[in-house]
């Protein structure tokens, strides 16, 4: 058995918006152990739709669609699904009623258009909508008369593009009905280990035969600075695929040491957060090439103001001097971007703010402004903790351009003050 994934919508081929559906609904099915083949986008287009639907049909046993399911006219989705299998739409009274009260508590006026949300394919059951107004179906066609195949007991089931609606219909509905149908057979257990400061060649170096094992698999993935390892297992249970996952686990974190900073959810300013909380210290920061980018990521984190005070975002040389006392004389003899500058800035942001430790960056993200002797790429971090100052000069490649050396100077900044953590 095999599921594929459909999402419907012209403004995810545009790109105008990321397609987390498809993601999560990948998620969802493998915690149920229902494998999936395929993903697939089509825009808004009758005629693209039902050949993909009908396509989906000969290949797959259960097809997930999203999107489509509103009141305007370019919401095909239902309408498709029946002219895709030959069977008409019928109305459900109950469906409009529900409609028509759900918009009314809202205080608003229930527009005629509403009313093609409460029509569905002839055999089609509702998947209820606990949050919004389009009711998603799981339906299995009668593949009677119709001149294509289907795979046997092919079902659909169709949910609208909010996500908010999407994920509390498949909690409410969906997953139920796929574990009482006898469709989820199995689970799956994932573990994400993430590293920083290795290539991801590297660290598939360190783990083929790892990369070769059946169950659990394991298999390397690349960001920004970031390299990751996705481990996968299969079991009767999530206990028993948990168990699967330990050993492997257990035995990368060996082989990687400091490498691994966290797994999962974790991230660099999460992980430093929880090391500065456990030790009942705190953090400030100054940044001037990236602009406010490390304490964006820090005060993304929950509960990030137990230990983050603040920062400065100290751009020109005059708010370096002003509001973390920075000399002059360092700024005219070193230029800003320096390590006795970025050591200044460090101390002066744990100065202003009274914390344990202050961490600064100053840099050339691009793309003008570098030089031969201070290129594109140049970047000063500098740490001052209870102990002492340290900074220290990391070349980034200009060739990815400002937003890329932005992103990995907040990771190296962070990686390098959870190191002096440990």
């Amino acid at each position: 058995m095999s599921a594929e994934i459909l999402c419907i919508g012209t403004e995810l081929l545009l790109g105008n918006i990321t397609n987390g559906n498809a993601r999560w609904l990948a998620e969802q099915l493998a915690a149920l152990g229902v494998p999936h083949h395929r993903q697939g986008v089509v825009g808004d287009n009758r005629e693209r739709l039902i050949q993909a639907v009908r396509e989906a049909a000969g290949r797959c046993r259960l097809l997930i669609t999203t999107g489509g399911l509103g009141p305007t006219p370019d919401d095909l989705t239902t309408e498709a699904m029946a002219e895709a299998f030959g069977v008409p739409l019928v109305e459900h009274p109950q469906i409009w009623a529900e409609i028509q009260a759900r918009i009314s508590a809202r205080g608003r006026a229930c527009a005629p258009s509403n009313r093609r949300q409460a029509f569905l394919p002839q055999g089609a059951r509702v998947l209820p909508n606990p949050t919004g107004t389009a009711p998603g179906i799981i339906w299995s066609p009668d593949p009677t008369g119709l001149p294509f195949a289907l795979q046997p007991g092919f079902t659909v089931l169709t949910f609208p593009g909010v996500p908010s609606e999407m994920q509390a219909m498949w909690a409410a509905t969906a997953a139920p009905w796929l574990r009482e149908a006898g469709l989820a057979a199995g689970v799956f257990a994932s573990r994400l280990l993430r590293f920083w400061g290795v290539a991801e060649s590297s660290l598939a170096e360190q783990m083929a035969d790892l990369l070769a094992l059946d169950n659990p698999t394991v298999a390397p993935y690349a960001g920004a600075g970031e390299v990751k390892l996705r481990l996968t297992a299969r079991a009767g249970s999530t206990a028993e695929a948990q168990l699967l996952l330990a050993p492997v686990e257990a035995e990368i974190r060996s082989r990687t040491g400091a490498a691994c900073f966290g797994a999962d959810a974790d991230s660099l300013a999460s992980v430093v957060l929880e090391q500065l909380r456990q030790r009942g210290e705190t953090l400030a920061v100054a940044e001037s090439c990236t602009g406010g980018g490390l304490g964006a990521a820090l005060v993304a984190v929950p509960g990030a103001s137990e230990v983050f005070l603040g920062g400065v975002i100290a751009y020109a040389n005059s708010v370096k001097q002003q509001q973390l006392g920075v000399p002059a004389a360092l700024l005219e003899s070193h230029g800003a971007v320096s390590d006795p500058v970025a050591l200044a800035m460090a101390e002066g942001a744990r100065r202003a703010t009274g914390a344990t430790w202050g961490v600064a960056v100053t840099g050339i993200a691009g793309p003008g402004g570098g030089s031969g002797a201070k290129p594109v790429g140049l970047v000063h971090i500098a740490i001052a903790g209870p102990d002492g100052s340290s900074s220290e000069a990391v070349h980034f490649s200009a060739s990815r351009g400002r937003t890329w050396i932005q992103t990995l100077t907040v990771g190296e900044v962070l990686n390098r003050l959870r190191l002096q953590l440990r």
